[in-house]
């Protein structure tokens, strides 16, 4: 593999270890680095590749919250127990993701087609980037209804789930669009980040699964590499991320990735009239 094509996976795997679980789009991100530093891969291939280093940071997600999301408990060796309250969770989860999943099995193809382009990128990073600060200054005068992700209702669970499919339009930001419905229901800010924690899990390695089985088993051993080289890098650096976000959240509200996401989609249709 060429030096420099190594260097493009790093960073890459950087960005979306980054990006991931902050609300400012790790697809569109990629998407906007790969326009402007572009990788030596056909097109077929990245768009598996931008979907499949997703799964390094779930990988990290599911390490740091494993207490949370293994529902088995093996006390006794021969008799494990199940933890209800961490089952139930995971059929929420299940429910939220049907709606995304139609609508990702019916447009997806679409969608790659027509609006992986970085006007709609920044478009939807603006937009986005307005709804976050708008809600977050409405929720400073109210208190949230759901304060635990254990609160969180199956009610609560599909309506977050029908968020999640504004997420398919590059730009919008899955982790985004799952926490802004949040906050419009009512759901605390740490609620929501563990609930959006919970919900990539299923979503990613659906998706990926979809990937892998469109592109079919034809990879190459470079094509490998960059898969394995760009997933290791967003794992190491979404175990980084995710403590930092859990701790940031505790104190501070989503304003400033609001501000962030503006800043950036600005910038970026200024370089396409430049």
């Amino acid at each position: 593999m060429d030096f420099i094509e190594i260097l493009k996976v790093i960073f890459l795997g950087i960005v979306e270890g980054i990006t991931e679980w902050l609300p400012i789009s790790s697809t569109g991100h990629m998407l906007l680095v790969d326009e402007f530093l572009q990788l030596n891969a056909s097109q077929e291939f990245k768009n598996v590749f931008f979907v499949v280093i997703q799964l390094g940071a779930i990988l990290a997600v599911v390490l740091i919250f494993w207490h949370k999301m293994w529902p088995f408990q093996f006390k006794d060796k021969s008799k494990p127990t199940l933890k209800m309250d961490i089952f139930t969770m995971w059929i929420k989860v299940v429910i939220a993701c049907i709606p995304g999943a139609i609508v990702t099995i019916l447009f997806d193809d679409y969608i790659e087609a027509h609006f992986q382009t970085p006007l709609v990128i920044a478009l939807a990073l603006i937009i986005y980037g307005i709804a976050f600060i708008v809600i977050e200054r409405w929720n400073k005068t109210r208190d949230p209804k759901i304060a635990t992700l254990g609160d969180i209702t199956y009610q609560t669970a599909i309506m977050i789930g029908l968020f999640q499919v504004l997420s398919i339009v590059p730009g919008t930001s899955r982790s985004g669009a799952t926490i802004i419905g949040a906050l419009i229901i009512g759901v605390s800010r740490v609620a929501a980040a563990e609930f959006t924690f919970f919900l990539a899990v299923p979503v990613m390695f659906g998706l990926s699964f979809l990937k892998i089985l469109s592109f079919g088993l034809n990879f190459t051993g470079y094509e490998l590499m960059l898969l394995f080289v760009g997933s290791f890098v967003a794992f190491i650096v979404s175990i980084v991320v995710i403590k930092f976000l859990m701790s940031y959240i505790k104190k501070h509200d989503f304003q400033v990735f609001g501000w962030y996401r503006i800043v950036v989609g600005i910038l970026v249709i200024l370089l396409l009239v430049i």
